[in-house]
């Protein structure tokens, strides 16, 4: 298989959904065009794992909330809420671009069952404390560093092992059907867990999420074994293999410039910063909280439904043109967002920006295990975890300077033009992209 530049049309590979039939579907018609891809649900590996995500979605999001909650009633800081993100974001970036290495040297099922473990056990020791009434910000973010590294090993090995239980045809699908549920939980976990806060307080809330990742935790235990292929069995994860995925990447154009995308989407594209600033000032007139959460759940939104009716594009081959058209699309709607000075019309863009970030995130994914040989998955994995984790942070500091530098809006729109511009100037430069295809 030859991913370089000189070839971007992805051969089928022998080793791809081992023990599942490639076999051609009949073409769907009328409105099921546009309906959910769900061919690759019938593959009982695959659907025991994402019906597995749907419980732990939720549960995730409501420590998610927890966290910040908690340090926020003990430290009456925000910077103490912040000064928690980079605790977590720290371990995680390590641990993913190791857990990237190791994922390619053993079995992805055992790992996925010793990370999943660690995470449950991390949220029993979060209900814990919190039922102690130990009140200590300290406790909370040694174990917030714990979850994140426990998760930047199991990131890479759930999602390279997607490439071995779904045929290549339907990792578009595969990757929708993941998205959407995870952008669901971004909706609903945070809505819950405002719910429940005050009926049940928040230990449950942690106990709830150690609960729900037992339901993972089977789903693995039932996978069958996903051992690494060829000569990777002999070699262990280190630096100098974290190195060799470096290296591969940038040998390897298409995947680096999917990488790129995300970069030029995210940094220059993300304006959550700029919500609350937005919400006091320019929306006000709608009621600052309710403005705050129309702002915040826009994105999601949008993502859920490009999910719903991902059968529109998701059998489509020009996965490279894809990726491009949903960066430039995401710009132009988060522009449209910084010119907009109505609380509606806002939304529809930043849920018109959440149906392109979905068609964004499918089409990097299924490129990221389509051009990548089984033996480099976790690494490329390990990469996009960091990639996806660290865009938006880094946008939360550019966009946080320029809002205070140029006003909210005007730093929000030209964020989306400097997307546009920066994604036409990587296709037209390194052509690799745009003529990927399978």
């Amino acid at each position: 298989m030859d991913t370089s530049e000189s070839s971007t049309t992805r051969p089928p590979s022998p080793t791809d959904a081992e023990g599942a039939e490639d076999a051609a579907a009949p073409p769907r018609r009328g409105w099921r065009r546009w309906a959910m891809d769900t061919r690759p649900l019938r593959i009982p590996a695959y659907r025991r794992l994402w019906t597995s995500t749907i419980v732990t979605a939720v549960g995730s999001q409501l420590t998610a909330v927890a966290v910040p909650k908690q340090i926020y009633d003990i430290t009456h800081s925000s910077a103490w809420v912040g000064y928690a993100s980079l605790a977590g974001l720290v371990p995680m970036v390590a641990f993913a671009l190791w857990g990237g290495a190791v994922a390619d040297t053993v079995d992805r099922r055992k790992l996925l069952l010793v990370t999943n473990c660690g995470i449950a056990v991390t949220s029993l020791l979060f209900w814990a404390q919190a039922v102690a009434g130990l009140e200590s910000a300290a406790v909370l973010m040694v174990l917030l560093a714990f979850q994140q590294a426990f998760f930047g090993l199991n990131a890479p090995a759930r999602n390279a092992s997607i490439a071995r239980l779904v045929p290549a045809g339907e990792l578009p699908a595969a990757n929708a059907l993941g998205s959407t549920v995870m952008q669901t939980g971004l909706v609903a976990g945070p809505l819950l867990a405002g719910v429940l806060i005050p009926v049940i307080g928040l230990p449950e809330l942690y106990l709830i999420d150690a609960l729900a990742l037992c339901v993972t935790v089977w789903a693995v235990f039932r996978l069958p074994a996903l051992p690494p292929l060829g000569e990777a069995a002999a070699r262990r994860a280190g630096v100098r293999e974290i190195a060799a995925g470096f290296q591969y990447m940038s040998r390897h154009k298409v995947l680096l410039l999917s990488f790129l995308a995300d970069i030029v989407a995210m940094v220059f594209g993300m304006p959550r910063a700029l919500f609350p600033q937005l919400a006091a000032q320019t929306y006000h007139s709608w009621g600052e909280g309710l403005a705050l959460g129309v702002l915040f759940a826009g994105i999601p939104v949008g993502a859920v439904l490009g999910g719903l009716f991902s059968g529109a594009f998701s059998r489509a081959r020009r996965h490279g043109w894809m990726v491009i058209g949903a960066v430039v699309g995401w710009g132009v709607a988060v522009a449209g967002f910084g010119l907009s000075g109505n609380l509606w019309v806002a939304l529809a863009f930043l849920a018109a920006a959440g149906v392109a970030d979905m068609v964004s995130m499918v089409f990097r994914g299924a490129i990221l295990l389509s051009a990548a040989t089984d033996e480099m998955r976790g690494r490329m994995q390990g990469v996009f975890t960091v990639v996806v984790a660290g865009g938006p942070r880094l946008a939360d500091v550019l966009h946080g300077t320029a809002g205070s530098a140029f006003g909210p809006r005007a730093a929000v729109a030209g964020g989306g033009a400097l997307v546009v511009v920066g994604m036409l100037a990587l296709t037209a430069a390194v052509p690799a992209l745009r003529r990927y295809r399978i």
